[in-house]
């Protein structure tokens, strides 16, 4: 596997082929990798809503209506997608609940490394609870690492998607009950396989030039 090559292949999808579907094993790969991504202090601040049904596809159609309806099709049209949602705010009974999870994974060799992990990250949560109060913009930057790796890791699967920020997040909060979780709805990212029309898929791609991006120290 070159990187470089899965990162030409991948593209903002505008157009996927309706009836070729993710078959279900590839799809739990990508399952997998929303699970498994990184998170800042391991906080996983993430929910995801995902479908490959008709049924499902047009409930999260409804949050690109009006001035956003150039995304409807990617929705419609795509083998699966996910909605992926953020956690609202942090509270002590979830440190706790993550706490649980990592002893019970084996994380902890010794009780003072439980105590270690939980005064951690009980300390940067609370920079982003008390001092910055920005508790969902911070969990916000930890979904996008999320998104990212499905972004990559479906290209590396020869699978194409679309991340789609340009959604009605009331209109799918209210649609799936997500205020009432305490989450909110971030982006969309629609999967599938390119339609052979799909006039993005034989462009070049533009980026800056190395010199612009990278500084050598």
């Amino acid at each position: 596997m070159n990187l470089t090559d899965v990162a030409n292949f991948r593209y903002s999808t505008k157009e996927f082929i309706k009836d070729k579907k993710i078959p279900d094993d590839t799809f739990q790969d990508i399952k997998n990798l929303m699970r498994l991504s990184a998170s800042s202090v391991n906080a996983q601040p993430w929910h995801f809503i995902v479908s490959n049904t008709d049924e499902g596809k047009q409930r999260f159609a409804k949050g690109v209506q009006g001035w956003l309806s150039f995304n409807e099709t990617k929705v419609l049209n795509a083998s699966h997608v996910i909605l992926f949602c953020v956690k609202t705010s942090i509270e002590d009974d979830y440190l706790d609940q993550l706490l649980t999870a990592e002893d019970n994974d084996g994380r902890f060799a010794a009780p003072e490394h439980r105590a270690n992990m939980h005064g951690g990250r009980t300390a940067f949560v609370n920079i982003h609870r008390n001092d910055l109060q920005d508790v969902q913009h911070w969990n916000e930057k930890q979904v996008y690492l999320n998104m990212g790796s499905v972004l990559l890791g479906a290209g590396v699967l020869g699978i194409d998607a679309v991340p789609m920020e340009g959604i009605d997040i009331a209109v799918l909060n209210e649609e799936f009950g997500l205020t009432a979780k305490g989450l909110s709805a971030v982006a969309l990212v629609s999967l599938g396989y390119r339609a052979d029309t799909d006039f993005n898929a034989s462009l070049p791609k533009s980026r800056l030039a190395q010199e612009e991006l990278f500084t050598s120290i």
